[in-house]
């Protein structure tokens, strides 16, 4: 054997005390000889034996009588070392002296105090050197040797990262009467065969650049040190370096690499699919956290370790990439993971989502309507969906929907798709999306949709976010996929030649699979608990989230739909909000969206809604507030012809934003017969109340702030609303009431109702940090804030995270808002607070009706105006050419970025548009 280069961490390595370093000598045989090196020298390589280094807590539990309810077997990557898990091993040891101080407890009594213990593994870190190649079998087999000689006892957690990830749970197949959960950080136990391993990997496995990349020099690892989001601080890298100074101590990068099996014929391929084999048996609690940003283990892997471990908490931390323990707080969240899985163990749960209550149980499917039409003598005939994208309406019967769709869904299932796969729909609404949407439901495909609206990053990151396994597209989407590298088996929706669908990297074209499914039978229907959609939100407040609805969640959105907006066959639909196009089918009645972009809700003419609605004779508008200004805007073009057909619409309903009286009033005087509703409501909950014009106008006079929106759909045990008082700093700190307490009093709004959303779609602690604090039952917090007025009717004012913290306490921005917008001149207004938080300052940022070139102060007059009619006191009064708001609906302000801007220019900042 070569010189042990084993030894204890030196003093000074930020965040690591040098107490909890340790080294154990594990012979060839008999017993085995534990150590700790005081002055952190190298020792020389026990004949038969190698000593390892590791940090351990253990001893220092057991120094104050702390007895732990587990161990925590951490196992670095390559070419990091035990120094990456400080964190955890400082963290468990502080939170069990904390609690056992606290309770006074004696060993044994402290049921969160959790042994770890993070080791080195053999030719990395600190410890050993032995000159030799291990590849998997025999890293494994090492972690265990390691752990037989340590007397490691049940129950262990293990917990891995990079390449130690698949070494961890190597250990855990091989230990299942020890084996009480597995947590990973970014890795990979399977490499599909026929996908090229990543691009950094397949430079560093190179011939002529292997050695040299790996050991000769430091670039493998002077790379890795540099995917950190943001940079490491520099005494932390050098912390990472310390082991790794010279060539002979990098050989062991170098094995790593080399031993990465890259393809099928790699002498550690069939551990590897050991491996992944034995993972997708493992029946206990898992933990998946995961930085997006990896250009090593992206999200295909973590989407084939999801697959494996259907019952696993997943949290992808946007932002940050493969050293996810260094770019965020991951300690936290393992040790509170440890303790709700061993309190309730997670194994029922789907992927990442909180166990819930049965939803939507005995209700009938979504194609419950399409089917009863389909097979009525009476009906079968009818338009069932039309066409407005081409010259003249084009209509589709119920009869040949329902065709359409089974073919669909019986040719999916012959591709492969089988229930619980992701479909990911980039195809503009019409008959064809229709189709797609009920044959992916009939199998139980789960249909992902993001709305263009996002732009090409925001849909790019909700498509790896997602990970689905097909991706049915139009030409642009599937050109947009192809240079995006969005994940997916390609299914074209148009037909294209042989030369562009080679070079969009298409599979399958629609109308192959569909003619594959003709005459063929379909599978077993999806139940109510089934996950059935992934619906993303409009990114306004953050990046844009995946909500998971069930099959059962989808049902009880249309019941509610159709009971409280009397929705009959015979009432047609037209609808320009993205989420509710494709609900007419599930209603049972006929459903057509206007000729416009629905990405683009602005785009939206009078005459195109004129238009849809004298084609398909329908009693019932949905439209956007944003589509809504250019349909009121361009009404002067509507012939008497288009002002008839707007005359028979029964009920007009505008939802995506709170919307004013003067507004939905415009709108309804195009159509003068329609009751005018504004229905309240997010992508996680998309139906919470409602009122009507008549509502509205009723609490015009009353001195509350805000947008009033009605009363619950349902309250009591079927939903409810209820708000969260705000304190001074502006956080949601009171206990959720619908009480008389809370009336008038400003807070976070938190809603529940049958069609509430099942969860975050891998944001285990999102939905975590939203179950704090709630009454008992399934409820959301919206984020947004307002109140409930005596009469219980809700007010909304805001968002929580555009609430301004004055030295008066927490100020919502919408009332001040309001009055400000009745200055003559003033199109739209926002209310922002620049300053320290505590002592913020209210900024008011207009957009006029006679738009201005130029941003900036406010002329002297118009300056006086606003701040005459403003409710509160305001430091500054700026102009906006326009206002920016979010990406999907054109109609949300975007605050944050206007806070952002009016900072600038009150500090003496360029002023440009903000």
């Amino acid at each position: 054997m070569v010189s042990s280069g084993a030894g204890t961490v030196p003093p000074g390595l930020p965040g690591l005390d040098p107490r909890f370093s340790h080294v154990l000598r594990v012979p060839d045989g008999g017993t085995p000889a534990r150590g700790a090196l005081s002055d952190g020298g190298t020792p020389a390589s026990a004949a038969g034996g190698d000593e390892w280094h590791y940090l351990d807590n253990g001893p220092e539990l057991s120094a104050r009588g702390i007895e732990p309810v587990g161990t925590v077997l951490a196992v670095h990557g390559n070419p990091t070392w035990s120094y990456l898990w400080r964190d955890l091993v400082t963290l468990a040891t502080d939170r069990a002296v904390e609690e056992a101080a606290a309770t006074g407890e004696r060993p044994g009594g402290v049921p969160d105090a959790w042994r770890v213990v993070a080791v080195d593994q053999l030719e990395m870190g600190l410890s050993a050197r032995s000159g030799r190649f291990r590849g998997l079998p025999e890293r494994v087999a090492d972690l265990g040797a390691f752990t037989d000689a340590l007397g490691l006892d049940g129950p262990v957690v293990t917990l891995g990262h990079d390449w130690g990830g698949v070494v961890s749970l190597g250990w855990a197949v091989d230990h299942p009467e020890l084996l009480a959960g597995v947590a990973l950080l970014n890795t990979a136990v399977h490499q599909p065969d026929g996908v090229a391993v990543p691009a950094p990997l397949r430079l560093a496995l190179a011939p002529p650049v292997h050695r040299l990349g790996t050991s000769t020099t430091r670039a493998f690892l002077e790379t890795t040190l540099a995917l950190a989001h943001p940079r490491l601080a520099a005494d932390v890298a050098d912390a990472y370096r310390l082991p790794y100074r010279t060539a002979d101590d990098r050989a062991g990068i170098e094995g790593f690499v080399a031993d990465i099996p890259a393809s099928a014929s790699h002498p550690s391929r069939p551990e590897l699919d050991r491996i992944a084999a034995g993972v997708a048996g493992l029946d206990v609690p898992a933990l998946l956290l995961w930085g997006p940003r990896d250009p090593v283990f992206s999200d295909r892997y973590l989407d084939d370790l999801v697959r494996r471990l259907p019952h696993a908490r997943v949290h992808r931390f946007e932002g940050a990439g493969h050293l996810v323990a260094e770019d965020v707080d991951y300690a936290g969240p393992v040790l509170d993971w440890l303790g709700s899985a061993r309190d309730s163990p997670d194994r029922t749960s789907a992927a990442s989502g909180p166990a819930a209550p049965p939803s939507g149980s005995g209700s009938r499917p979504m194609w419950a309507g399409l089917d009863e039409r389909a097979a009525d003598d009476a009906t079968r005939t009818e338009a069932a969906v039309l066409d407005m994208s081409r010259t003249g309406p084009a209509a589709v019967s119920w009869q040949a929907l329902d065709r359409q769709v089974r073919r669909i869904a019986a040719g999916l299932h012959s591709i492969g798709v089988r229930r619980g796969d992701r479909v990911s729909l980039l195809v503009r609404p019409g008959p064809t999306l229709t189709a797609l949407v009920y044959a992916c439901l009939r199998i139980g495909a789960v249909v992902v949709v993001a709305d263009a609206g996002l732009g090409v990053r925001g849909l790019t990151r909700a498509q790896r976010g997602a990970w689905p396994q097909y991706l049915v597209g139009q030409t642009k989407a599937l050109a947009a996929a192809r240079a995006c590298g969005w994940p997916g088996v390609r299914i074209a929706a148009d037909p294209l030649d042989v030369v562009t669908r080679r070079a969009l990297g298409v599979e399958h074209e629609l109308v192959d699979v569909a003619r594959a499914g003709e005459g063929l039978g379909l599978p077993a229907e999806p139940g109510p608990q089934d996950p059935a959609a992934v619906l993303f939100t409009s990114g306004s407040t953050g990046p844009a989230k995946g909500v998971v609805y069930t099959h059962g969640q989808l049902s009880a959105l249309r019941d509610v739909l159709a009971e409280h907006y009397a929705v009959r066959p015979v009432s047609g639909l037209v609808t320009g909000f993205a989420p509710f196009a494709l609900l007419g089918p599930a209603l049972g009645t006929r459903s057509v969206t206007p000729d416009m972009d629905v990405s683009a809700p602005r785009t939206l003419t009078a005459r195109a809604v004129a238009d849809a609605v004298r084609a398909s004779d329908a009693r019932i508008v949905f439209l956007s507030p944003a589509a809504i200004l250019n349909v009121i805007a361009t009404a002067g073009s509507l012939q008497a012809a288009d002002r008839t057909a707007l005359e028979r619409v029964e009920t007009f309903l505008s939802t995506g934003a709170p919307i004013s009286a003067e507004l939905l009033g415009s709108a309804q005087s195009l159509m003068p017969a329609a009751s005018a509703h504004t229905p309240y409501g997010m992508t996680e909950c998309l139906l919470v109340t409602d009122i009507d014009l008549d509502g509205i106008r009723e609490v015009s006079d009353a001195p509350d702030d805000g947008v009033c929106v009605g009363r619950p759909f349902a309250d009591g045990a079927a939903g409810g609303v209820t708000i969260s008082a705000l304190d001074d700093d502006g956080a949601a700190t009171g206990a959720p009431s619908s009480g008389p307490e809370v009336r008038g009093v400003l807070g976070e709004v938190l809603v529940r109702a049958p069609h509430l959303k099942e969860r975050y779609d891998r944001l285990w602690l999102t939905d975590r940090a939203a179950e704090r604090d709630t009454p008992p039952g399934r409820w959301h917090r919206t984020g947004d804030v307002g109140h409930l007025d005596a009469e219980g009717r809700l007010w909304i004012e805001g968002r929580l995270a555009h609430v301004l913290t004055t030295a008066d306490g927490p100020l919502a921005p919408v009332g001040p808002e309001q009055s400000i917008e009745r200055v003559e001149a003033v199109r739209r207004a926002a209310v922002v607070g620049v300053g320290p938080a505590g002592v913020q300052q209210a900024v008011a940022v207009v957009e006029l009706v006679e738009s201005v070139r130029r941003p900036g102060l406010a002329p002297v007059g118009l300056d006086a105006a606003v701040r005459a009619a403003s409710t509160v006191a305001l430091a500054a009064v700026l102009v906006v050419p326009q206002m920016p708001t979010d990406v999907r609906h054109n109609s949300k302000i975007d605050r944050a970025r206007l806070a952002a801007w009016a900072s600038g220019v009150l500090a003496g900042g360029r002023v440009s548009a903000p």
